[in-house]
């Protein structure tokens, strides 16, 4: 449960966060406005098997509707194992994008 944790987790407490990673995770898109100023780049695989993409896409689509900072990246092939993890903490450019944030 670690993209929604957090999600979750970050939403409860928004001012305590940079920046948030939740891969292959949902949440309540009702709730989006809790995140709206924190910077998300969210990770998800087209044919997750265990938390459905629209979990993703439902809060991608919140947090733009109400001018939210996201990002998102979207893979396929890989459903919801640690393949996953594996090539989203492999790219470089995501430490590059943390680091741009502060607080």
């Amino acid at each position: 449960m670690g993209g929604n944790g957090t999600w979750d987790f970050a939403s409860r407490s928004p001012e305590l966060f940079s920046a948030i990673v939740p891969i292959s995770g949902w949440f309540e898109p009702d709730k989006a406005m809790l995140l709206k100023n924190v910077p998300i780049w969210a990770f998800h695989c087209v044919d997750d098997d265990v938390v459905h993409v629209s979990g993703t896409e439902n809060m991608v689509k919140a947090l733009t509707n109400i001018g939210g900072n996201i990002k998102v990246t979207y893979y396929s092939g890989l459903k919801h194992d640690h393949k996953v993890f594996h090539e989203t903490y492999n790219n470089a450019e995501l430490y590059t994008w943390l680091l741009t944030h502060k607080k």
